[in-house]
């Protein structure tokens, strides 16, 4: 017989991880430059590619937090690093290239490759330095 034992935990680490993730998208988008969401509804592949491994930048180490957490205050505090992590990478790819939200405003691709690369290298560093 299956147990299903560690169901409510499941759901609660689910939920709040999903919180987080909106949290995260929410502050991201607001701290940009550029509104992501109305270029996308454009069909502007730029600002998907740029969000999109954001995203993905924050998910991993926000999926390292959940797998290391003695608790779920644990698990939060350790998102919202991983938050704070991800809007300085963007602030710092903007030092370099200080038109960077034109350029993906305008569907350059090679703005929006360097930031999502950028966004998704950091998160592996971020989730690695968080099981140390």
């Amino acid at each position: 017989m299956i147990s299903i034992s560690g169901l409510p935990a499941f759901l609660l680490y689910v939920v709040t991880a999903g919180g987080l993730i909106g949290l995260y998208l929410l502050v991201y988008t607001l701290a940009t430059a550029h509104n992501e969401l109305a270029l996308i509804r454009r069909d502007v592949a730029a600002a998907a590619v740029a969000l999109g491994f954001s995203l993905v930048g924050f998910a991993l180490p926000l999926s390292v937090a959940i797998y290391n957490a003695q608790s779920i205050l644990d698990c939060i505090v350790w998102g919202l690093v991983a938050l704070v992590a991800q809007i300085l990478i963007y602030w710092l790819v903007r030092l370099a290239v200080p038109d960077l939200s034109r350029r993906i405003e305008d569907g350059r691709m090679a703005a929006a490759v360097l930031l999502g690369a950028a966004s998704f290298a950091g998160g592996l560093v971020n989730a690695a330095a968080m099981t140390a």
